[in-house]
């Protein structure tokens, strides 16, 4: 079982967690977009993780 770091609330499924899409921009030479996000409890807002993904256009 995966609990918050924080408040130790339980996360078990996706929707104990709130994907937060910080920035999407499509720019430089390969015209690729990045995503910042951040992945936060629904419980009490704390930030429990956080990435970036790619993509190419």
């Amino acid at each position: 079982m995966v609990h918050c770091p924080e408040c130790e609330g339980e996360i078990a499924a996706e929707s104990d967690v709130e994907f937060i899409d910080l920035d999407a921009k499509i720019s430089g030479l390969f015209r690729s977009s990045k995503r910042f996000y951040v992945v936060a409890c629904n419980n009490c807002g704390a930030a429990i993780g956080s990435g970036v993904a790619g993509g190419g256009d």
